[in-house]
């Protein structure tokens, strides 16, 4: 079955930086809803269009292509006070205001300051994508209505 709209596609995954160091890959296969329901990115999903069980690609993804280009308006300076005590680098928190994740990237204890950074940790990279599908199979009914994979191994609510 060649991967078309409406198929839910599993694939194990890696991305390196260029000069192909390592930053992630997938320990378990991950699978996503073909056809333009954002759940990869598109170029890799043109890539993947029409190919079969065991195709494998690399792509070089732009970071308009992947994680977008890094916003400086993304970096904010808070009062450290409205922040819990056992505050560390690299700490997430989700913002009231916009929804975004923010990560604590400096504590300034002696201006009782945080500043957090809005920017997906690899916005602005050049990432090189190697995937290779391991499975292809027809999305159900539900799948397409609620625009994502089912995987059946846990209750579903939305």
């Amino acid at each position: 079955m060649p991967i078309q709209k409406d198929t839910v596609v599993t694939l194990k995954y890696a991305l390196y930086d260029e000069k192909g160091t390592l930053i992630e890959s997938s320990e378990e296969p991950m699978a996503y809803l073909h056809g333009g329901y954002d759940g990869i990115f598109p170029a890799v999903e043109a890539a993947l269009d029409g190919q079969e069980a065991g195709f494998k690609t690399k792509l070089t993804l732009e970071p308009e292509d992947a994680f977008g280009d890094y916003d400086d308006e993304l970096v904010r300076v808070e009062s450290k006070e409205t922040f819990p005590e056992e505050l560390e680098t690299g700490m997430r928190f989700e913002s009231q205001e916009d929804g975004l994740i923010y990560t604590v990237v400096e504590i300034d204890t002696e201006a009782k300051q945080v500043v957090l950074d809005g920017n997906h940790p690899l916005s602005g990279m050049t990432i090189q994508f190697e995937c290779e599908v391991l499975e292809i199979r027809p999305a159900t009914q539900e799948e397409i209505e609620h625009a994502h994979v089912h995987d059946g191994t846990e209750e579903h609510a939305h």
